[in-house]
């Protein structure tokens, strides 16, 4: 088949995660391997993609990584998939800056397609006029056509191909309005807990959409080579776990190469001959009594980052590493490696979002932050001066203890 295109919308809320799910569902129900991508530096999407494809989907930002970076990924991953669909994230053209970093900016660094879903609902020829900004704005951005999306009947959907005749846009189908469609969400990207599949939906999606009008328009007019990177050759060892330590980059896993995962809640790995320990993002806070009952890891690594073990932290995985985790009922020891103390208290909520960047020893890293937890008292003291994607100075403290690396901060690229 060899179909590659990207699906996004005029803004958030459209229905594009819906869609893109239930396309990948779809086709994949058909026989066809699916490789899914992630616009951006979501975590969670990009596991409802996994669940529905049973292959890793694949993060791609312009913002941590150059475009030749991006088209290598693509080529890599997608080699030997018959569709690649990538999901982008917020409106089309919503960037870091402008529309750098945006979802547009992957469609022409992949000289792929776009299919825009649009949020139909109580709105008819108002349409035509949306359609056409989205069409005319940029003429470095290919369209493959549009989905609607809360269409309410027949009639309804008559008057949007309407729209799309008089645009000369194809006119790929629609969703009608369905309130068992809608998904819940947590945190900051929706509750991936829930089922990622729906029947349902793929039969909708299979009577209403041209899903293979859609893969005919979407093959590729150019190829690009598949060189990635190579294999950091030592010894990793990566904590992984459903929830508590989940969110990790699958191409960083892949530049490992000897890589062993152990989960924090439950296992006790020998740190024997190991180069680096790996403690990544997620939600520890809601699995704070498994990780104080697992006393000998905690203890483990306490011994290793002694020793002057390797250890790089990110957000969950540094507030693991912390003296405690304070929650609404009551206080929970850590591993003790950094002497802080973290409130996951719900009147000490508050976000912290954005990318980051950051220069030490000569390297710079980038990466992004998102979390609600927070330091109890002051704010510890930076190594370095981070940075947003404008180049601004934010407060997110890096820590380096012997060994040990440990920030908020979500790292692109570890090696």
């Amino acid at each position: 088949m060899n179909a590659k295109f990207l699906i996004a919308a005029p803004s958030s809320g459209s229905g594009k995660t819906t869609i893109a799910r239930g396309l990948m569902a779809l086709l994949t129900s058909k026989g066809y391997t699916v490789q899914p991508f992630k616009c951006g530096p979501d975590y969670i999407d990009t596991k409802f993609h996994e669940a529905v494809c049973g292959r890793p989907s694949v993060n791609l930002d312009t913002f941590m990584a150059s475009s030749d970076h991006i088209r290598g990924l693509f080529a890599y991953y997608g080699e030997d998939a018959d569709v690649c669909i990538v999901e982008g994230m917020m409106g089309l053209f919503d960037g870091y800056d402008r529309d750098k970093g945006s979802s547009a900016e992957i469609a022409r660094v992949l000289d792929i397609p776009v299919v825009l879903v649009v949020d139909a609902k109580s709105a008819a020829y108002s349409m035509a006029a949306l359609l056409s900004g989205f069409i005319y704005f940029r003429e470095d951005i290919r369209y493959a056509g549009v989905i609607f999306n809360k269409v309410g009947s027949q009639r309804h959907f008559a008057m949007l191909q309407q729209v799309c005749e008089d645009l000369n846009i194809p006119c790929l189908g629609y969703l009608p309005k369905n309130p068992s469609l809608e998904q819940g969400s947590r945190y900051l990207g929706l509750d991936f807990s829930e089922k990622a599949e729906s029947k349902e939906l793929i039969e909708l999606l299979e009577k209403h959409v041209d899903w293979e009008g859609l893969c005919e328009a979407a093959k590729p007019i150019t190829q690009r080579g598949n060189k990635l990177f190579p294999a950091w050759e030592q010894n990793v060892l990566l904590a992984r776990n459903a929830e508590s330590f989940s969110f990790i980059y699958q191409e960083n896993i892949d530049r490992f190469g000897n890589v062993s995962f152990f989960d924090p809640e439950g296992d006790s790995p020998s740190f024997y001959g190991i180069d680096l320990l790996y403690l990544p993002g997620g939600y520890p806070e809601k699995h704070l009594e498994a990780l104080v009952k697992n006393e000998s890891v905690r203890k483990t690594i306490k011994d290793y980052a002694e020793r002057g073990g390797r250890i790089i932290a990110e957000c969950g995985g540094m507030m693991y590493l912390c003296d405690s985790i304070v929650t609404d009922d009551g206080e929970y020891p850590m591993c003790g490696v950094l002497p802080y103390k973290i409130s996951a208290r719900k009147e000490d909520r508050k976000l912290s979002l954005g990318y980051r960047s950051f220069v030490l020893d000569g390297k710079e890293y980038r990466g992004h932050e998102f979390h609600y937890t927070q330091f109890m008292g002051v704010t510890p003291e930076s190594i370095v001066q981070v940075y947003n994607a404008k180049g601004e100075p934010v407060p997110t403290p890096v820590f380096r203890y012997k060994n040990v690396l440990a920030s908020y901060t979500h790292l692109y690229e570890i090696v």
